[in-house]
């Protein structure tokens, strides 16, 4: 795997997801009704390995290429910092911290199968905040 463009091809596409999604309307949660303001804060911008998601009064995600680890840092308002490694089996990035509980009496098979995935923070994070099902992997 390469690196460099696994990590720009993931932030690029999660842009263009955002840019999707902003111009679909989807991303709207005024309660004033003055929907095109708050659009009008909402803004995702790739530039020189970090991915910046300002979604107005909710806040700013930032996600970078952490090359020296070969890691995706991500930071968001509601979760905090992680950081995510890339996992060429499943083809996903992978929260670092993530771990699966096993069972000592059932010869140490994991007792769940759930991936703790960028993809998977992110869709619920846009769920929490705008009821949109994005159901995005990476």
């Amino acid at each position: 795997m390469d690196y460099h463009n696994k990590a720009d091809d993931t932030l690029e596409s999660i842009q263009d997801l955002f840019d999707e999604l902003l111009e679909d309307g989807l991303l709207v949660t005024s309660t004033t009704g003055d929907d095109d303001e708050e659009i009008a804060e909402f803004e995702a911008n790739y530039s020189s390995g970090v991915l910046t998601i300002k979604l107005g009064h909710h806040g700013t995600w930032v996600l970078n290429k952490q090359t020296p680890n070969k890691q995706i840092w991500w930071s968001s308002p509601i979760s905090g910092p992680r950081r995510y490694e890339y996992d060429e089996d499943s083809d996903l990035w992978i929260y670092t911290r993530a771990t699966t509980a096993t069972d000592n009496s059932n010869d140490g098979q994991s007792l769940s199968s759930e991936v703790d995935s960028l993809g998977q923070i992110l869709s619920q994070e846009m769920k929490l905040l705008f009821d949109v099902d994005i159901d995005y992997e990476c």
